[in-house]
Order: structure tokens, then C-alpha cells, then sequence
């Protein structure tokens, strides 16, 4: 097992408090202690490597207090500081280890028959010993939109979930017989009551919150007046590159639509 370690609670990575934020590149992953009560500790193949590089990834139980020499940071704020740096290894290895950490601590138990689970020798996936049921990491995909209008606009909206200010495309999770292109046209209307033309892919982003592969798309305006759902949206508006509010952070691929509709690409 590797002398080094990710560490997670939950959605959180986990550092010494004395890692300073400018530092925190240099010391990830950390060296693998045993400051905890509950440790589990496990090993996944790395994506894209040879197929003995393996990532040693420590997940804390949530209701588990910190020692008091160690923090936790939001794993999105990570991204975030690591935009620029987005396809590096470090990155990619966090959120595949971020993904397995937090199912790793719903999957102690067979989903079929309830017993205990066994885990593999490499645990990409869980075995029930009585009934044989694999387990693997779940993956939901949900697509996210980047609507413009004739004049050069971009929709975006505030999720109640939001804090005040910010706003983002329309997003939501792909139903049972859908295709992708009718999960965004339906999403859009339900949300803001609008309906969307030319839906095409641009790019997707594993998204570790909880278990999210975020699949980007870019659509045209067609028709409609925009109407907040009310219940996950309280307000949408269309926004023009000089009056554009507060936005979603560096590293997500909501503001990487944005930063392409910015620079003229969409």
C-alpha cells in the first residue's frame, strides 16, 4: 500500500491543520497516518495509468469527529483552486477518490438480500458472499445546458439552493428512457417554462456530489416566455456578457460553458 494517501468525509478532502491553502497542491495526498478512530482505508486502480499505479484513499465516517491537528476542505473549493491545472493527474485522481470514498461508506450491505458485503482484492466494486450480487460505484448522469438567444444571451438561473446572487445554467438528472437531448428540452421547460432548439454535446465533467457525471450541451432558444418553476428555481433571466451576476466557480463545468460563451466559442 502506497506511504501516501486522500483522505475524504464525505465530499470533504482532509489535510493537517497546518497545510496552508498555498500548500495544499504540494501535499496532496498526504502521508498515511492513523489519526482516526475508523478508518477505512482501501486501494483503486488509477484511470488512464499502468494497471498497477494504484490510489490509496482513506474515508472517514461522517459523524466522526476530527482530531484537532487535522481540517477538512470542500472538495469543490479544491477544484476550484485547481482549475488551471484541471486535467492533471492530482485532479482526476481526487475526484475518482472522492467517488469511492463516499460510496464506499453506502455500500456496506448487499442491496439484493441484506447481508454484509465482501470486498475484491482491488475494491473497484463490492461482493455479496451469500446471494453474489456486485456492487459497483454509482454513476447518475444529469446534463447541464447553456441556453443563448439571438442576441448573443445566455438564460441562467438561481436554484433556491443557491446562495444569494449566484446563478447558473439548468441542469437536472437524465429519467429512465431518455436520451440526453430530451433530458435538456424537458429540464429547461419544467424549470423556466421555455422551449430549446439545436441541443448539442460540448463536453462532460465527473462530478463526485454525491456520485454525478455532469454532461454538458449547448441549445438555442426557440420559444416561450421564461417562468420559474418555483420550486427548485426562484428566478432565471437572460444576461449579457457586460451584466452578468455572480457566477459558479473555476473548475466547474457550468462556468467552463460560460467561459467558452465569453471568449466566442459557443
Amino acid at each position: 500500500m502506497s506511504e501516501k494517501a486522500y483522505f475524504f468525509q464525505g465530499d470533504k478532502l482532509l489535510l493537517p491543520a497546518d497545510i496552508t491553502e498555498s500548500h495544499v497542491k504540494e501535499n496532496i495526498p498526504c502521508e498515511l497516518q492513523k489519526n482516526f478512530k475508523n478508518p477505512d482505508v482501501f486501494e483503486i486502480p488509477a484511470i488512464n495509468e499502468p494497471a498497477e499505479k494504484l490510489i490509496t484513499v482513506v474515508s472517514i465516517s461522517p459523524d466522526e469527529a476530527l482530531p484537532e491537528n487535522w481540517k477538512s476542505i470542500p472538495v469543490r473549493r479544491i477544484l476550484t483552486m485547481f482549475y488551471a491545472d484541471n486535467n492533471n493527474s492530482n485532479t482526476k485522481k481526487i475526484i475518482r477518490a472522492c467517488h469511492f470514498a463516499q460510496w464506499r461508506q453506502e455500500s456496506g450491505f448487499c442491496g439484493t438480500c441484506g447481508s454484509e458485503n465482501s470486498d475484491v482484492a482491488i475494491p473497484a466494486h463490492r461482493l455479496c458472499p451469500k446471494c453474489g450480487r456486485m456492487e459497483f460505484p454509482r454513476i447518475c448522469p444529469a446534463v447541464i445546458v447553456i441556453v443563448t438567444d439571438s442576441e448573443d444571451r445566455i438564460l441562467l438561473a438561481h436554484n433556491k439552493r443557491f446562495r444569494e446572487g449566484l446563478y447558473s445554467h439548468i441542469s437536472g438528472f437524465n429519467e429512465a428512457g431518455e436520451t440526453l437531448e430530451e433530458t435538456v428540452a424537458r429540464e429547461v421547460h419544467e424549470e423556466v417554462r421555455i422551449n430549446v432548439k439545436n441541443t448539442e454535446y460540448v463536453k462532460s465533467q465527473p462530478w463526485p456530489f454525491p456520485n454525478s457525471l455532469m454532461i454538458g450541451f449547448k441549445a438555442k432558444y426557440q420559444s416561450g416566455t421564461i417562468m420559474p418553476d418555483g420550486d427548485e428555481i426562484d428566478d432565471a433571466k437572460w444576461f449579457s456578457k457586460n451584466n452578468l451576476p455572480e457566477l459558479p466557480g473555476e473548475g466547474s463545468l457550468s462556468r467552463y460553458l460560460i467561459n467558452e460563451w465569453l471568449s466566442g466559442k459557443i
